[in-house]
């Protein structure tokens, strides 16, 4: 992409106007957007370990972009060949990095979009494949939000990202807890159990990062990608899951049980 010196110094310094970058872009002519990114070559040396989780070839897909960040995974959706590739975040710099990305890899037919996660349905269309990577954790409603994706924008496969923290064991809980043992006025032992589906609520800080509010372990997840309708086919990575849309427990209770009413009148 990069044809002369003066065009690999122009975008240079057009990567260094947008910085600080959270993805690490490998742009061509050797220009890369964050090479001392404190994680190393992230997050190319991550999405190696679980790439063959997806399909190879997307000919034909849509794809949903949500939080694309500086937009490594549009990209590499659109390079398995994904008719239409639609990234959204909320922060704009992150959308210029992402466009500034696409353009210089020539993917600028990528649809980048200034959107909140809870805002989805504005989008009006179901898209073949979610990308819902590193967001979960930053949201103080991540159960509306994985709801929302549901409703409205998941219309076959979900790829998920999650922070966890604790134990990657699941306990296997009873459907219907009991408030006591049996014969007894103490609550069941299972609630103690560091397997038991638990979100952390992180009041302040993580990682000196104000806006990690949750860190779920991997029992909690997985329950709230089933309570949200998702069925988990695969999990490449302890926090990466590769979803299938599937029924919604417990929505004959109507929509309360699924998500909080909209407000309309009647």
């Amino acid at each position: 992409m990069m044809a002369t010196a003066v065009a690999a110094k122009d975008l240079r310094e057009r990567v260094a106007e947008l910085a600080p970058w959270f993805h690490n872009i490998d742009l061509g002519g050797g220009v890369q957007t964050a090479p001392d990114h404190f994680l190393g070559d992230y997050p190319s040396f991550k999405f190696k370990r679980f790439a063959g989780a997806l399909p190879d070839d997307l000919s034909g897909k849509t794809v949903l972009d949500i939080g694309c960040n500086a937009g490594f995974y549009s990209v590499e959706m659109k390079r398995r060949g994904a008719d239409r590739v639609v990234g959204i975040d909320s922060d704009e710099r992150y959308l210029a990095q992402a466009r500034l990305a696409s353009e210089a890899l020539g993917f600028d037919g990528i649809e980048f979009a200034k959107l909140d996660v809870y805002d989805v349905a504005a989008l009006g269309e179901k898209f073949d494949l979610v990308v819902f990577m590193g967001v979960l954790y930053h949201l103080r409603h991540p159960l509306l939000a994985l709801d929302l994706v549901r409703e409205h924008v998941a219309g076959d496969l979900m790829l998920f990202q999650t922070m966890q923290q604790g134990t990657e064991a699941v306990l296997q809980v009873p459907e219907d807890h009991p408030f006591h043992k049996p014969g007894t006025t103490e609550p069941p032992d299972y609630f103690d159990n560091p397997a038991y589906p638990k979100m952390h609520f992180i009041e302040r800080e993580f990682a000196h990062d104000w806006t990690n509010w949750w860190a779920p372990n991997a029992a909690c997840s997985q329950a709230m990608l089933r309570a949200a309708g998702f069925a988990i086919e695969a999990q490449p990575e302890p926090e990466v899951y590769l979803c299938r849309v599937a029924s919604v427990p417990y929505s004959e209770h109507g929509p309360a049980a699924v998500y909080p009413a909209r407000g309309e009148r009647a």
